[in-house]
């Protein structure tokens, strides 16, 4: 799992910590993307509205896979320090 995170973050793909309302994918992925959060939010809702159901179950899995932006500055903080 932790080299699926770490393709993530090498990616950017990271949830955000500062700016979640939910879990912090849309903001993370709106961040990657070049987009404020609300509009990644609203795309998604927009995308739920055309294309009911996928949205539900690739949320939850982003939620899980996707690493948090706070995780990965206290790990890079942790190996830098020793």
């Amino acid at each position: 799992m932790n080299d699926i995170r770490s393709a993530f973050a090498r990616q950017g793909l990271m949830r955000s910590s500062d700016r979640a309302i939910l879990g912090g994918v849309c903001a993370g992925i709106g961040r990657r993307l070049g987009l404020t959060p609300w509009v990644a939010r609203l795309l998604f809702v927009v995308l739920l509205m055309v294309l009911p159901g996928s949205q539900l179950l690739i949320y939850p899995v982003l939620w899980f896979v996707m690493p948090a932006e706070d995780s990965l500055v206290a790990a890079t903080h942790a190996t830098r320090d020793q």
